[in-house]
């Protein structure tokens, strides 16, 4: 390992231990509270497949969440999803690209033809995983372990893409913290700095580093969210900074416009990924996403296709500025 690997590889443990410090002093304030109960929704199913409903294992994680660790494995093969080269010859680069979504986006992009990247913070054997899965679609994946926080990491991370690749066609921005506070005077300050530096620092600091390998025809895909869009009373600084990334986007794509290079978004619902069993305790990850339109959380699989058709230039090349909300019904 070189002296620049082990460094970036230290920073990614002391970050990690940072996150898990700020968790276990809210898990030690979720259990000072009493039980609330939920009404019982009634789960809706539309897809080719049917997808698991709450209850979800009551399970919770250590941050920054292993999906490895996960009771219930997500599911992001979309096993009926057909190739058809739409990002034949690219080159992708998904930061949080390990698990959950963005595993998911980096199967189906390999499946189209491209070769990936993947950042992800300290979680390897996660990314492992998804290089073995990108592999068996047929294209090349280089995993990068590292924080987002630092600029110099995310100038190295592009550096190294391009120089096994030769060429950076999409950067997914889609790393993330999050940690509920039930109030606001209970957000720390060490809490708040984790938050936005990860999701609207990081952000800049990628797409920064990206753009100078960035040709006309290609393009940045951000990853927002429906609390970005509504809000959520115990997420006050990830929704705060999920808006953020929403404006980032919109911002950013009237700036490359004159590039050729398109930027959007795309604003989940509730998904079954490692970040919500790494945020809430046990007993509410197993009700997570009944309040939702569809009255259960989506799995990764029914996500990444929107991934796919923002990267496509055959299928979005007169699309930038948006925020695609994929929240199962109108506000998931």
């Amino acid at each position: 390992m070189t002296r620049k690997a082990a460094k970036a590889d230290t920073g990614a443990d002391k970050t990690a231990s940072r996150q898990r410090a700020i968790q276990r002093d809210v898990d030690a304030r979720d259990r000072r509270k009493p039980d609330q109960g939920k009404d019982e929704p009634k789960p809706v199913q539309a897809g080719l497949a049917e997808q698991p409903k709450n209850p979800m294992p009551a399970q919770h994680l250590r941050k920054p969440g292993n999906e490895a660790d996960l009771a219930l494995q997500p599911r992001f093969l979309a096993p009926d999803y057909a190739g058809s080269g739409k990002l034949e010859g690219m080159v992708a680069l998904i930061t949080g690209g390990d698990s959950g979504i963005g595993r998911a986006v980096a199967v189906l992009y390999a499946r189209e033809g491209a070769h990936v990247a993947i950042a992800y913070l300290n979680e390897h054997e996660d990314a492992q995983e998804t290089a073995r899965y990108v592999e068996e679609e047929g294209r090349q994946c280089l995993t990068l372990a590292g924080d987002v926080r630092d600029p110099e990491f995310c100038a190295d991370a592009v550096r190294r893409t391009v120089e096994e690749f030769g060429r950076l066609d999409v950067l997914v921005n889609n790393a993330a913290f999050q940690l509920h506070s039930e109030r606001l005077e209970d957000l720390s300050d060490a809490h708040l700095q984790e938050t936005l530096q990860t999701n609207i620092a990081g952000y800049f600091h990628m797409a920064r580093a990206a753009l100078p390998h960035l040709q006309r025809g290609a393009s940045i895909i951000n990853s927002g969210s429906e609390t970005g869009l509504f809000g959520s009373k115990a997420l006050l600084d990830y929704s705060a900074t999920k808006g953020a990334i929403h404006a980032f986007t919109k911002s950013l794509a009237s700036n490359l416009l004159e590039r050729g290079i398109r930027v959007n978004a795309v604003a989940p619902g509730p998904v079954w990924t490692p970040l919500n069993p790494a945020d809430r305790p046990a007993e509410d990850v197993a009700e997570f996403g009944r309040d939702s339109d569809m009255g259960r959380p989506a799995q990764p699989e029914e996500i990444s296709p929107a991934y796919v058709f923002l990267a496509s230039p055959v299928c979005s090349s007169y699309v930038s500025g948006i925020v695609l909300p994929v929240m199962g019904g109108p506000r998931g």
